[in-house]
């Protein structure tokens, strides 16, 4: 069974019943039985079409939705628009469909929750840690946003700044490893600039490929994680980020500062330096200002710390995240960082062990404990 493909098609299936007049909500769980039956069924007996399959069987659970509820007997004057026997017509929805799912009637957070959910293939426990709320919290806010747009047509798009908002969260998730969707995330954000030409959208394009130009060199052959000081710059794409560069560039001369050029700006410096040692932090400083003054977001302040300790030592590191809510996750990875850069091994070991039982994936505890581990060796020495 090829999850990749069935993860491909959903976003298209579903766009193709929405646009024949079936509300989110329904064509989400028609779609979902499809995907169910898929799995049952292609194993055996793989479809010539799959999308077309995936489309006819989908309309059908929801025409057999449609009978058993009284309430929904009006929708049974579709059934002779039911799509005809063959290929399925080869058209990208995905864009389309994220515009539609940030429909006017949701709040952004709404809007954004139920897009990864439904479009964007992350789990409600994945979408609750990119907003830093419990998981019951975010099914509840998914839920309401299902109940609120049920019934409602989808023919008005969103805004901009939500899709946006979708696309750098499923972007994230992608580059975690958790969940493969950053290259999907990159391709759709480049539809956007082409049809948009709006300089947060290249912040945004350029900020993915600054990021994505270092994925080879994140993780060792043994799967572990390589922070960023220790990676191998041999190993990054220079052509993306020279790509990454110029888009940034050319946003950055319009003069529209936006959240998502500032912390392109922020990675361009990271890339550009040579070594590690040689990395501009005074000025990544600067940039982290601007995104705190641009966001108010608690995690750019954390990392600001991070930052401050490279620029002024670690004494001013830890200064600078005492300012900074402790409960945030990685608070406590970055002050064992900054713990051992001001020579506490002790603490700094103690807190990488900590950290490791917050990780919130088994590459990020596997590479705190290893840290503790490290100094704790050391300090027996």
């Amino acid at each position: 069974m090829d999850e990749t493909l069935l993860r491909s098609l959903t976003p298209s299936v579903l766009g193709i019943l929405v646009r024949r007049g079936i509300d989110f909500a329904a064509a989400e769980d028609a779609v979902q039985d499809a995907l169910v039956e898929a799995v049952r069924v292609w194993p055996a007996d793989p479809p010539r079409d799959p999308k077309g399959w995936l489309t006819t069987v989908a309309w059908r659970r929801f025409l057999d939705a449609a009978r058993a509820d009284a309430a929904r007997r009006r929708r049974e004057d579709l059934v002779d628009e039911e799509p005809a026997p063959g290929p399925a017509r080869t058209v990208d929805d995905t864009l389309q469909l994220y515009f539609l799912c940030a429909h006017p009637s949701l709040t952004p957070s709404s809007a954004v929750a139920l897009t990864l959910r439904a479009v964007g293939g992350l789990t409600t426990r994945q979408i609750a840690h990119a907003y830093l709320v419990p998981e019951a919290t975010m099914a509840q806010r998914i839920s309401r946003a299902k109940r609120t747009v049920s019934g409602l047509r989808f023919d008005r798009p969103g805004d901009v700044a939500t899709v946006l908002r979708v696309l750098y969260l499923v972007f994230n998730e992608g580059y975690s490893g958790d969940v493969d969707l950053a290259a999907e995330a990159i391709r759709l954000t480049r539809q956007l600039a082409a049809a948009i030409d709006h300089p947060e959208v290249a912040g945004l394009l350029a900020l993915m490929l600054l990021h994505h130009a270092r994925r080879a060199a994140r993780t060792a052959p043994d799967g572990s994680l390589v922070p960023l000081a220790e990676q191998d710059r041999r190993r990054w794409d220079t052509r993306s980020i020279a790509e990454g560069v110029e888009i940034l560039q050319a946003a950055l001369a319009r003069d529209q500062l936006g959240e998502f050029q500032a912390q392109a700006a922020i990675a361009a410096l990271h890339a550009d330096a040579p070594t590690a040692v040689e990395t501009d932090w005074v000025q990544i400083v600067e940039w982290y200002d601007e995104l705190a003054r641009l966001t108010g977001n608690p995690v750019v302040r954390l990392n600001r710390a991070v930052a401050v300790g490279e620029a002024d030592g670690p004494r001013a590191g830890l200064t600078a995240l005492a300012a900074v809510d402790d409960a945030l996750p990685r608070y406590t990875a970055v002050a064992a960082y900054l713990h051992e850069r001001d020579g506490d091994l002790a603490t700094a070991a103690r807190l990488y062990a900590k950290a490791a039982q917050q990780a919130p994936n088994l590459a990020e505890r596997d590479h705190l404990t290893r840290q503790a581990a490290r100094l704790n060796a050391l300090r027996r020495r």
